[in-house]
């Protein structure tokens, strides 16, 4: 078995599932067991600096090997320890395909899940390869251990051969990448990367310098409870206020009717009784002003109720949650450049991919630290029918020694 192969099918089958409002970081304990197994590889791997914080935060660094006096940046490497809550983390069972043929791949025959190139086009990148599935009751997880083997199998190939010249390599493992727990309280003095890349991707040449803007919207809609047999001109029902909200919400920009750069509302939770009903939206755009004006619409929306029923029985609070990553990227071109050019050297095509999400990447370019993202070979995250190609991420693991060379080559 190839080590990165074993070394992914090791951390996959680590409960590291992380829990919406959890109040602490991490927000659940295996993602210590995860990063305390990780602390131990790298100190075989010849790391130094190695720490588990009270987050579950894994730090490490390599020190470079080039001839003194030579100065290059110092580039960090990181990936996330926690699997999404949407599916199931807990006792994954990895199955393995190799040399697949490009037809179908049977999951779980009795619950009829089935990867087909029909359905997955992306499956046909792949043909060759070993792909890698659950077995179909949970998620595989390679979101993002599939980057935490990229990364660790990229240092040992460093360890290994000498010959690979690098700067001082920065690596993080960091907690509730999925819950947006973690980036906020990374310590980005300590980590003392100049410029950092995720490794949190999706198909094998994607390169990700792009994200939504995001933010959470919580609208609060109250009633006027009276007996029903009663109520003429009385009654205030709160569920109906919020299906006035939710009818003005434009049909055509939901997630399942957009795609590309194009933004959405969603919503994903309701709640309501005769007292109060609530409603939990997600707001996402590439366009800052775009956003803007779409965080302006929802408080109309709400205004134009409030003035209909003469009373302010319907509430928001909008909160943003990140920001799109290339807004504190674009004075920062060599690291683009110096990655795309990684790409080609390593045989492949850049596919530059604006995510229609967040990464750690995009909190931690805020804050400082500019940090965009690499592939690492996986598809239908957060849930039961992901995969992922374990000759994807050997090429990733490729793309991360090829950066560090090619800055090495500058000294």
């Amino acid at each position: 078995m190839k080590p990165i192969l074993k070394r992914f099918i090791d951390y996959v089958k680590i409960d590291t599932e992380s829990a919406e409002d959890a109040g602490v970081v991490p927000s659940t304990k295996g993602q210590f067991d995860l990063a305390n197994k990780l602390a131990e590889e790298l100190k075989s791997l010849g790391a130094a600096n190695i720490k588990v914080d009270e987050h579950a935060c894994v730090t490490a660094k390599v020190p470079g090997n080039l001839e003194d006096g030579k100065k290059v940046p110092s580039i960090g490497f990181i990936a996330h320890l926690d699997t999404a809550p949407d599916c199931s983390g807990k006792n994954v069972k990895p199955q393995i395909f190799e040399n697949y043929d490009g037809g179908e791949i049977i999951i779980n025959k009795e619950k009829n899940i089935v990867l087909t190139p029909g359905m997955n086009p992306e499956l046909l990148d792949y043909v060759g390869n070993t792909i890698v599935t659950s077995d179909g009751t949970t998620l595989l997880g390679a979101d993002n251990k599939a980057g935490i083997a990229i990364i660790m199998d990229s240092l040992e190939q460093i360890k290994n051969h000498p010959e690979i010249k690098h700067g001082d390599i920065c690596v993080a493992f960091t907690p509730d990448e999925e819950v947006q727990g973690g980036a906020e309280l990374f310590d980005i003095e300590g980590f003392g990367a100049d410029f950092a890349f995720t490794i949190d991707g999706d198909g094998v040449g994607e390169f990700n310098y792009e994200t939504f803007n995001a933010a959470d919207a919580h609208i609060e809609c109250k009633g006027v409870c009276i007996h029903p047999g009663t109520a003429k001109d009385k009654l205030i029902n709160p569920i109906v206020l919020a299906n006035e909200f939710l009818s003005a919400l434009p049909r055509n920009e939901a997630p399942e009717t957009t795609e590309g750069r194009e933004g959405f509302y969603y919503v994903y939770e309701i709640s309501g009784d005769t007292d109060v009903a609530k409603i939990d939206l997600l707001l996402r755009d590439f366009e800052r002003d775009s956003m803007e004006r779409r965080m302006t619409f929802l408080k109309e929306v709400v205004s134009r109720i409030n003035e209909k029923w003469g009373k302010e029985y319907v509430s928001i609070d909008i909160k943003t949650q990140y920001y799109n990553m290339n807004d504190f990227l674009k004075d920062q071109e060599h690291i683009i450049n110096t990655a795309l050019e990684a790409y080609r050297q390593c045989n492949l095509e850049p596919k530059i991919v604006a995510v229609r999400g967040g990464t750690d990447g995009s909190t931690l370019s805020r804050r400082g630290l500019p940090t965009p993202n690499l592939f690492v070979g996986g598809h239908n995250y957060h849930s039961v029918s992901e995969f992922a190609s374990i000759e994807a991420m050997e090429k990733a693991r490729e793309v991360v020694i090829k950066i560090l060379e090619l800055y090495a080559s500058k000294a």
